[in-house]
């Protein structure tokens, strides 16, 4: 059955997933403060490239200071903001619901407890999507850099109740979004969310205080050594706190959490090392941002693994000069370049 589904985001992923949706046939609506994405839309609707054949979708669009005059019937909303915008989205999302309509956290980092503060969690869905890898270059243009993970046992979607269950409402949130990629209900939310944060934090802020891309990180001595010590403090933090922590990046968070080990350590530098002399040179979300002088995700993303590891006494130097860099980079007042990495490294005692 058809939905009437809200987008409280237009950006890269609000406008990859809406734009599906919509061709599935459901009535969608999105709301962002981008003001040319949002007359982009209205204009030409959004344009679709990727694994997969293009398309164009034309759901609606609407800014942001249009939208009190939205109805309150929507079935469900999509909050697709940047972390740091998720409490006020969730406030628009939550007006314009149904009384029976709920909240789908579809963001990086650590989003559902926001959510939930503002809609309750018996309103409240998290989405973890891995392996998506989504940019919007133009408005109107989004593309998908990544190879579609459905029919190699890779499932992009993972959608839980914040209590574990698996419900009905889960349920049929995974199997609407099988129009994209794989799918499916999880009973471990908060260690499928941790292991997207690990994976998110041990790439995302690499590209963003070097202005490099994902090929020419792997390709680099440097590059593979902070790329791993952020990939073990991370995996060392969630398993301390009892989360079950899924394999990521292609091997187990046990495996990162070893990398004090040679061996290991090894292990790990010859598995990310390029086979080949030339590959995808994607640009992470935080790299995205850097590049488009928006504000960083960094507080909320290794801020958060520094911040959960001083509570359970885990170590994690590189990721707190990680954060001190990108908080630089922020603040204008370090350049993005490639001898950051190094840079962060030495502070960080390695």
């Amino acid at each position: 059955m058809a939905k009437k589904i809200l987008f409280v985001g237009a950006g890269a992923i609000g406008s990859y997933i809406g734009a599906f949706l919509s061709r599935a046939g459901h009535d969608v609506t999105l709301v962002d403060p981008w003001a040319e994405q949002v007359e982009a839309i209205r204009k030409k609707g959004i344009s679709v490239t990727g694994p997969h054949d293009p398309f164009e979708a034309r759901p609606a669009a609407v800014h942001l200071n249009e939208a009190q005059r939205l109805p309150r019937d929507f079935d469900l909303a999509f909050v697709a903001m940047k972390v740091y915008d998720t409490a006020w989205a969730a406030q628009v999302a939550l007006r314009h619901l149904k009384p029976e309509g709920f909240i789908v956290a579809s963001e990086n980092c650590w989003p559902d407890p926001i959510v939930a503060s503002v809609a309750g969690a018996s309103r409240s869905l998290g989405l973890v999507m891995s392996k998506i890898g989504v940019a919007l270059w133009k408005p109107g243009q989004v593309e998908r850099g990544a190879e579609k993970g459905q029919g190699t046992g890779h499932d992009v979607f993972r959608v839980g109740e914040h209590d574990g269950r698996v419900t009905a409402r889960a349920t049929e949130v995974a199997e609407m979004l099988k129009v994209i990629d794989g799918s499916q209900v999880t009973e471990n939310l908060w260690g499928e969310r941790w292991a997207k944060l690990c994976a998110n934090a041990m790439g995302n802020p690499v590209q963003a205080m070097s202005g490099l891309g994902s090929f020419e990180i792997a390709s680099s001595e440097v590059g593979r050594a902070i790329t791993i010590h952020l990939a073990a403090e991370s995996a060392r933090v969630g398993l301390a706190l009892g989360y079950r922590v899924p394999k990521f990046n292609s091997t187990t968070a046990e495996q990162w959490a070893a990398a004090d080990r040679r061996d290991v350590y090894e292990s790990l530098d010859r598995m990310l090392t390029p086979t080949t002399a030339s590959g995808r040179n994607w640009r992470s979300s935080m790299g995205q941002d850097v590049t488009k002088g928006r504000p960083t995700e960094i507080d909320y993303m290794n801020g958060h693994v520094v911040a959960q590891g001083r509570q359970q006494s885990v170590p994690t130097p590189v990721s707190a000069a990680t954060v001190d860099a990108v908080r630089e980079i922020d603040a204008g007042t370090r350049k993005p370049e490639a001898q950051n990495i190094e840079r962060v490294l030495r502070r960080a005692g390695v």
